[in-house]
């Protein structure tokens, strides 16, 4: 059989930590989770770093998988430890358990179709990931939604089958982008009795078509006029919670970034809303304002380019 290198396929050195391991696994499952991946072979992928996941996660199977030493290779075939791999330990796992792993798995940790050592134990459900794709403004307001996922439900028969289950999701007020909203209960169903797992559903907002979130704060590209900037305004700014005035100091420069402060997503501290300036030449495209800047250039002669020495 083919050993399989759980190190290479969560992409973790072989003195990983627990969280080390952790974020890997959570990275990889959402990329390849069959309900929202659209990579090649997703669900075999998927299956794939569930497996070294459960090996690597738990320090007992972790060091009984390393006992077996770091020469392997990736496909190289694989002969077990003799006897019933490490099924003589600690390590429990039913027919069903190990029927969601690969064969490699099962000759260390328990096998298929191997006899049940005393009555199996009640094991946790996996836990699921998905994406949410929400508004900035329901991450200002907070929102509840409705999601339509395909769950894994347990059948009469005890296998366990996909089937359309619409949740109502709250979302609060103050998400992020990449934050996880866990929904208790709602992943893999339990075997023997066991809970269900959870589901994690992670924020991506769409785009917006001037606000650009970046954690809490808010950041606005502001187009303003050359008198503007010149001689200092008040304009209205738009931001979450609705337009702001903001006052543009005299002699204001393109790039010049001014800070409304709380004016981002809510929190404890609120964030903040950063505006860069952006100052806009009007066009000269009537003889009149064509007129107007020879007026302008002759009763403010300056030079953009004087440090340049040109």
């Amino acid at each position: 059989m083919e050993y399989k290198d759980y190190y290479k396929i969560l992409g973790v050195s072989r003195d990983a930590s627990q969280d080390d391991i952790k974020r890997a696994f959570r990275k990889l499952a959402r990329k390849y989770h069959p309900d929202v991946s659209k990579e090649p072979n997703a669900e075999a992928r998927f299956k794939e770093v569930n497996e070294a996941n459960e090996v690597l996660r738990d320090p007992e199977k972790r060091a009984a998988y390393d006992a077996l030493g770091s020469g392997w290779q990736s496909g190289q075939e694989f002969r077990p430890p003799p006897g019933e791999g490490f099924s003589h330990r600690e390590f429990r796992f039913s027919t069903e358990d190990a029927a969601e792993f690969s064969d490699f798995f099962s000759s260390l940790f328990g096998g298929r179709g191997a006899a049940p050592r005393g009555e199996p134990r009640p094991r946790r459900g996996r836990d699921q990931t998905a994406r949410l794709r929400i508004r900035l403004e329901d991450a200002f307001h907070g929102a509840t939604r409705q999601l339509q996922i395909d769950a894994p439900e347990l059948g009469p028969d005890g296998q366990v089958a996909r089937r359309p289950r619409t949740l109502n999701v709250r979302i609060p007020a103050g998400v992020t982008q990449g934050q996880q909203i866990r929904l208790a209960g709602q992943g893999s169903p339990g075997v023997k009795g066991g809970t269900a797992g959870d589901l994690f559903l992670e924020i991506d907002f769409e785009p917006h078509p001037f606000l650009h979130p970046e954690g809490k704060n808010i950041h606005l590209n502001l187009p303003i006029s050359p008198w503007e900037a010149a001689l200092g305004a008040t304009v209205s700014v738009p931001t979450l919670g609705g337009p702001v005035s903001l006052k543009i100091p005299p002699g204001t420069q393109t790039g010049r970034r001014l800070r409304l402060k709380g004016r981002g997503l809510p929190g404890d501290p609120p964030g903040d809303a950063y505006i860069q300036i952006e100052i806009v030449t009007p066009p000269a495209d009537t003889e009149e304002a064509k007129a107007a800047y020879r007026r302008l250039a002759e009763a403010c002669p300056f030079n953009p380019r004087a440090k340049l020495g040109v």
